[in-house]
């Protein structure tokens, strides 16, 4: 079929599958860099790099570096008695034994290109680099305690041991942390192929603010016998299983006993807001529990919710939190709070229902 005979979806289907771009390299650990995708148009081509035999003239010197480190360690590093780095307890660890396995990792990849390409995050060399920072350091430590000892009269008691390894190994940090600054060794760094990141080497994540619940009727319990203290079958039953008589009391005070504390039979199963006295003009409880359900209301400033009977204060509402509203009664709300306590708000002006 002619391009010409094609319609137009036709033609953009093709165009798509002609210029798709080749899928990006992944892994088990998610995307990663695909080398592909690198522009080496503008790169200048790298002249071949020659050597000695498989290596290059850096990765000969750092062999030959280390070759003198590895034999003089076996010298005594005191005066007296005879004791090399060897010989103290796993003192060799950092000292000799880390760089000697940077040392074969690098002879390893020039046999074995496949082998061991990393240890952990850290390339080959990145962490040759770090094994003989550490060591030198170590073995300047012994000097600056060494000077340390004089100062205060005391004897010198390093040998020339400790002096050799740590001009070595400060030479090896010449070959591996600044080599990439300093020709002919920069030649090692130049015209590498690029490669996939290590997930523990690529760029960190943005940590952003956890965010905040909302505010939720169901926090409460919806279950009508936790909105329920009054005592009786009848109470829960009157009252739509909604606590609006939970402060409420009978015309006699509650009976208590030694403790203060109120008895559940005490309480009045018919609120006195609810009985739909003259003195109130509150509607009967049915029709109150009938034309409310519990909802979130927030006031735009601090409000007491106080006793319906005594008019006491019993809590504070204000815009930092939602309140519980159990009741609607038009001009005021009944709210309870949600250690349990429950009163009545008068004051029901740019209340935000939620």
């Amino acid at each position: 079929m002619t391009d010409e005979n094609r319609t137009d979806d036709e033609r953009d289907l093709a165009d798509s599958l002609t210029s798709a771009p080749e899928p990006d390299a992944i892994d088990s650990d998610g995307p990663e860099f695909d080398p592909r995708t690198e522009s080496t148009e503008n790169e200048p081509e790298e002249a071949p790099q020659y050597g000695v035999g498989p290596f290059t003239i850096r990765e000969v010197a750092i062999v030959g570096l280390w070759a003198v480190a590895f034999i003089v360690s076996f010298f005594s590093v005191v005066q007296i008695p005879f004791r090399s780095v060897w010989m103290s307890g796993i003192d060799w660890v950092l000292p000799i034994g880390v760089p000697t396995v940077a040392v074969f990792l690098i002879v390893l990849r020039r046999f074995s290109p496949d082998g061991i390409r990393r240890v952990g995050s850290l390339g080959v060399d990145q962490f040759a680099s770090v094994a003989f920072s550490v060591s030198s350091v170590i073995w300047l430590s012994y000097i600056w305690n060494t000077i340390a000892t004089v100062i205060d009269d005391g004897p010198w008691y390093t040998t020339w041991v400790v002096w050799v390894e740590l001009i070595v190994f400060v030479a090896l940090v010449l070959l591996s942390v600044f080599a990439p600054f300093i020709a002919p060794f920069d030649e090692d760094f130049r015209g590498r192929p690029a490669a996939p990141a290590h997930r523990n080497a690529r760029a960190v994540r943005a940590v952003v603010a956890r965010p905040r619940p909302e505010p939720s009727p169901q926090s409460y319990s919806a279950s009508p016998e936790s909105y329920a203290p009054v005592s009786g079958d009848g109470a829960a039953q009157a009252t739509g299983g909604y606590p609006i008589g939970s402060y409420a009391l009978d015309d006699a005070e509650p009976s208590t006993g030694d403790t203060g504390i109120v008895e559940p039979g005490a309480w009045s199963p018919t609120p006195a807001y609810a009985r739909g006295s003259a003195d109130t003009g509150a509607q009967p409880v049915a029709d109150v529990a009938a034309a409310s359900r519990p909802f979130w209301a927030l006031a735009p400033v601090e409000r007491d919710v106080v006793d319906e009977r005594t008019g006491a204060p019993v809590f504070r509402i204000g815009p930092t939190a939602w309140a519980l509203v159990i009741a609607d009664r038009g001009s005021s709300f009944v709210v309870q709070h949600e250690d349990g306590r429950v009163g009545v708000l008068y004051d029901v002006s740019g209340v935000t229902r939620g």
